[in-house]
Formats: C-alpha cells, structure tokens, sequence
C-alpha cells in the first residue's frame, strides 16, 4: 500500500536554519538532495547540475561516501561483512569529514554553488534505521555546514523499492540490510530498511526545513519545479560568468 505524501509544513516563524543561513561566513551556497532510494533524488540533481554547467556557473557536485581517502576501507569492510552500525557510521562520518574539508568549505568560502547528492541527514536516517543514536549522530556531524536548501524527494515506499529492485540484479548485502537480521530474504529486509529510513527522513521535513518534492511528479516538471525554487531562494546572478554579471549589471 502506497504512503501517502504529507504536506509541507508551514510556519510564520523563522527557523534556525533560516536564521543561520543568513549569517553565513562564506560567499557560496549549499543546496543538496536527499530521499530513499529510488525516489528521484540523484536524476533531478543532475539535470540541475547540467543546466547549471550549460549556463556557465561556477558549481561543484559531491556525493555520498566518495572520499577517496575512506573509499577503499569502506569497500573492503563490506567485501569481508566486518562493518558494525557504529564502525559504519564512523566511515560514513569520516568520508563527510574529508570531503568537508577539502572540497565543500573550500569552495563556499570560494564563492560556488556546491551541489550535493545526500548529505548529513543520510546518515541520520540511515544509521539511526541501523540502531545509531540519533543525538549522538547529530553530534557527529556538528561541524557540517547548514544547506541553503536541503530537496528532500519523496516517494511512496513502493514506487521507490520497486524502482530500485527493476534496476538491480542483485540487491548487495548492506544496501538491503541484510547485516540487521531483519528478514532472511534480501528483497524483504531492503523493503523493511527502507521503510524505517523513510519514517526516518519524514520525521525530519520541519525541524530541518527541507522543501519536500514530490517523487511521483514527472521528471521535467519537477526538474522546472526544483529549477524555480533554486531562483527563488538562491542569487544566482552571484555565480554566473564575468560576462553575464556584467550583463546583469547594465
């Protein structure tokens, strides 16, 4: 049965995330997507980052767990199924931390627009769907910087799951959960997993501040959607090319 999508919140109050945002200590800005797996996330990131290149911005995409420094000893871990929820976490954390520190502070103080695909409140969702403290998780990630926009794109739980399993051949071990015990069969335990880290990510649409899009809505609609809300919320002009600010200017 298919969850239904709840609506945005809204409130006359700014939120913190408001708050810090205009506060910021660097020129640059942070928009970043989150969701469950196969909720649409990376395919309409990427299409904004596209046309954001097309156009001549001054952009830089980074993704999830792509540090080369941590990369190999995730891999191995999980070749050899040594990773425990915190040893996990641990990895995640300092994948972020690298990437933190080499590439998305640098370039915000550097005056980019830094586009990433998940961001700390993956790991809030999926490690705490693995048994991690959420306030000790919170204090992990302390030191990220708050996004200017954080999309988080939902889909009901069967659309998602279903997306994802017609894609894969084979569902691999700690994708599905299978390290949790949940279910003997790999497709049930990354259904269930999934749902928890759903529930997970729900919990966090208002005291995050993230703009909920809807992952059933056709791609190029919510592409021109994500598009305008970027316009809205985000100087743009700040990181266009010599050429149009100068256009812009006259």
């Amino acid at each position: 049965m298919a969850t239904a999508i709840p609506e945005v919140p809204t409130t006359s109050e700014p939120t913190p995330e408001k708050v810090a945002a205009a506060k910021r200590p660097y020129p640059g800005a942070l928009v970043v997507v989150e969701g469950i797996d196969g909720s649409g996330k990376s395919t309409q990131l990427y299409l904004l980052k596209r046309w954001l290149e097309i156009s001549g911005y001054r952009i830089h995409f980074t993704e999830w767990n792509s540090s080369p420094l941590v990369k190999s000893a995730t891999r191995r871990g999980k070749q050899r199924r040594l990773l425990t929820p915190v040893t996990f976490s641990l990895l995640h954390a300092a994948d972020f931390a690298d990437r933190c520190e080499r590439q998305i502070l640098p370039l915000l103080h550097g005056g980019y627009l830094v586009l990433a695909d998940r961001y700390i409140y993956t790991a809030f969702a999926r490690d705490a769907a693995r048994g991690c403290s959420p306030k000790w998780l919170r204090n992990l990630y302390s030191f990220a910087p708050i996004p200017d926009i954080t999309f988080y794109f939902r889909a009901p739980l069967d659309v998602a799951v279903n997306r994802i399993v017609a894609g894969r051949p084979k569902l691999k071990y700690y994708e599905a959960g299978m390290d949790l015990g949940i279910s003997l069969d790999r497709s049930e335990s990354f259904r269930i997993f999934q749902e928890r880290i759903l529930n997970n990510y729900d919990q966090m649409v208002e005291t995050d501040n993230f703009v909920l899009m809807d992952g059933t809505v056709r791609v190029n609609k919510l592409q021109k959607l994500m598009r305008e809300i970027v316009g809205e919320r985000i100087n743009l002009g700040q990181f266009a090319p010599k050429k149009k600010k100068d256009e812009a200017k006259q």
